[in-house]
């Protein structure tokens, strides 16, 4: 909020400022800009400029900045890269409709006309215990997530 809130305030510095001794005037009389009344004046030799903003991630080098958000991506990138290299050179495992059981049904909460017309909501299951691609490690932990339901 306080970026687009700066963004805003720099927009219009540079389109409310003006050099000295250049006034507008209408009838021999000059006509400044004030607070109550601003004018808004764009001058062939004076253009809107823009200014590039940046956002760092915290941990970025001072030299090297990036947006924080292309910094989360690229963790996240990195994570899965190394959980793919962890995971083996085994073959992927083949999961077919047959090992699990698709149904449909009403969405909750708000929605638009259709929300309580139309079963938009998928709701996908499988039995842990007969998934033979999950190891027993992430087997163990999903039955142990899911021992309540």
């Amino acid at each position: 909020m306080s970026v687009i809130r700066t963004s805003a305030n720099m927009i219009m510095k540079q389109l409310l400022h003006h050099p000295p001794l250049s006034f507008i005037s209408f009838s021999g009389r000059p006509l400044l800009p004030c607070s109550r009344n601003p004018i808004i004046r764009l001058t062939p030799n004076r253009g809107i400029s823009c200014s590039p903003i940046r956002c760092a991630a915290p941990d970025a080098d001072a030299d090297r900045k990036v947006s924080a958000r292309l910094s989360q991506m690229q963790q996240l990138l990195q994570v899965a890269e190394e959980r793919a290299s962890s995971a083996g050179n085994g073959p992927t495992p083949q999961i077919t409709l047959d090992h699990v059981t698709v149904s449909f049904a009403r969405s909750g909460g708000p929605g638009g006309q259709n929300v309580n017309k139309v079963n938009t909501k998928v709701d996908m299951r499988f039995n842990v215990k007969q998934a033979y691609w999950l190891s027993d490690r992430i087997r163990e932990r999903i039955m142990q997530m899911g021992k309540h339901r």
